[in-house]
């Protein structure tokens, strides 16, 4: 049987500088990175702002025209503009009667005679 790997701490002056060291790099690294990635958005939040401007100023044209769809489509304008093109009211139109003829009866199929004829020939 193989025995256990032992555990070497090197807790020596040197090793603890060389990791010190070593951290250090890293998060001068991390630190050079995040600046590098929050400069090269800075342009993100003013175009946000202005992005959001312009959708306010769309609500409100659609408010406005919405508004003015309404204003259009009033029963009394679609009455006057019914009335300038010729329209009458139903209950002031006259009315005539007539009499609907109906379809004729379609004749009836008749089914064709049909006739068996059975020949017998004997052997």
């Amino acid at each position: 049987m193989r025995p256990l790997p032992t555990l070497d701490l090197d807790l020596t002056l040197p090793t603890w500088r060389a990791r010190a060291v070593r951290y250090l790099l890293i998060y001068v690294a991390l630190v050079v990175a995040l600046v590098s990635v929050r400069a090269s958005t800075s342009d993100v939040r003013p175009a946000l702002r202005e992005a959001q401007g312009r959708e306010q100023a769309l609500v409100t044209q659609r408010d406005n025209l919405i508004l003015q769809l309404e204003a259009l489509e009033t029963p009394q304008r679609i009455f006057e503009w019914a009335r300038g093109n010729g329209m009458v009211l139903y209950a002031a139109a006259p009315k005539d009667t007539a009499e609907i003829a109906g379809i004729p009866e379609a004749p009836t199929p008749t089914a064709p005679v049909r006739t068996v004829e059975v020949t017998t020939q004997w052997k």
